[in-house]
């Protein structure tokens, strides 16, 4: 197989076209669909905002539990602009590395470098800003823990896994993910200023969960993952092989859930919650091992986002009824 980056195409232009929408912000048109999207909209597609969403959804919970209560409102905002400014600095880094393989990809193929709203280096400047700002207002209105964390998050997600992982490895979302999961550690730090034992249970958690998240989604995308020669586990094996992988990090991920109780000292609610939502991820999981139905895969990846929301939802709950 050859390298993919021996046939990167080159990214689309910027192409301003005339002045559209409201008070003068100029209209860019995406060469790829046609659709008009204003500058400031294509600055936020590169930050890949869904995404940061699903980072938040971790963190706040994880402030409620590592200060016994709802923490202090403003430490939860500035605990969140500064992991949403890190997060998006981070993601449209990643888009700007990866437009090439994100041209071929029809998951991809709307994102604003390929489609010629935003020019490489006007990304890349966004970016770095977004990276600067974020370590600025963690540090002077979190802490530097909490900066210093964020950072290595984006420098992992960068070099690790985008640069390294991505292009030359089926076990690239299974160390990648690491990246995704230092926002609960963010938040811990946020209240605590320090780090223990209940935040790497955390942290291992979200790591576990990632694969089989990501890798039921990927197998919706495996001919897009194929046609950019990433080597992204469902492209390069077969589903039977995927599925039955899919199931041991599940039962990893349940197991981690119930050891997070004796751990963090959490209640009855957390607790059955998370056998629970547990009992309900695996059943998915082995239903797709057994199957082998790739439509079912799609199912599983809805359950695993609904599931991360509902399980550091009840964890908070518990901590705030306690």
């Amino acid at each position: 197989m050859t390298s993919p980056s021996s046939h990167r195409p080159a990214v689309g232009r910027f192409l301003p076209i005339g002045t559209g929408g409201r008070k003068g912000v100029p209209a860019i048109v995406g060469r790829t669909t046609g659709q008009v999207r204003s500058r400031p909209m294509a600055y936020l597609a590169l930050t890949k905002p869904r995404i940061i969403e699903l980072l938040l959804v971790t963190t706040v919970p994880t402030m409620v539990v590592a200060a016994g209560r709802w923490p202090s409102t403003w430490l939860v905002i500035a605990t969140v602009v500064g992991g949403s400014l890190a997060a998006g600095g981070a993601n449209a880094i990643n888009m700007v590395v990866d437009a090439d393989i994100d041209r071929l990809m029809e998951r991809t193929k709307d994102r604003p470098l390929v489609t010629g709203e935003l020019a490489p280096r006007q990304a890349m400047v966004f970016a770095i800003g977004l990276e600067v700002a974020a370590f600025a207002w963690l540090w002077g209105f979190v802490n530097l823990l909490s900066a210093v964390l964020a950072l290595s998050a984006t420098l992992f997600y960068v070099f690790v896994y985008t640069l390294w992982l991505k292009r030359t490895s089926t076990q690239n979302i299974v160390i990648g993910g690491a990246a995704g999961a230092v926002p609960v550690l963010v938040g811990w730090s946020a209240v605590t200023n320090t780090l223990d034992w209940a935040p790497v249970v955390l942290f291992a958690i979200i790591f576990y969960w990632t694969p089989p998240h990501f890798w039921a989604l990927a197998i919706k995308y495996r001919d897009d993952y194929s046609a950019a020669e990433v080597p992204m586990l469902p492209a390069v094996a077969s589903l039977a092989v995927t599925a039955r992988k899919m199931v041991l990090y599940t039962v990893m991920l349940w197991i981690l859930t119930l050891v997070f109780t004796p751990v963090a000292g959490m209640g009855a609610l957390y607790t059955v919650s998370a056998v629970v939502l547990g009992g309900v991820f695996m059943g998915l999981a082995v239903q797709l091992r057994r199957t082998l139905d790739p439509a079912l895969a799609m199912r599983v990846f809805g359950w695993s986002i609904t599931y991360i929301t509902l399980l550091f939802g009840a964890m908070a709950l518990d901590r705030l009824i306690a």
